[in-house]
């Protein structure tokens, strides 16, 4: 039987949420999943999903699904 763990974070934009996911990945050796609703839209260039830098903490790449 496989067992899967998920932490889901939300909220409105702006408020945090990169930065906070960004440190729960580290901690517990995790990947982001990116599930912005705008990212679903081919060729859609508006403010979402642009802070790709962020997912960077203490040198350290967390991958982004």
């Amino acid at each position: 039987m496989n067992s899967y763990n998920c932490i889901v974070v939300c909220g409105p934009t702006a408020c945090g949420k990169t930065n906070l996911g960004v440190k729960i990945a580290a901690k517990y050796g995790g990947e982001i999943i990116s599930a912005d609703s705008r990212q679903v839209y081919r060729g859609m260039d508006i403010g979402s999903g642009k802070d790709l830098a962020e997912y960077t903490l203490d040198g350290n790449t967390i991958p982004v699904i």
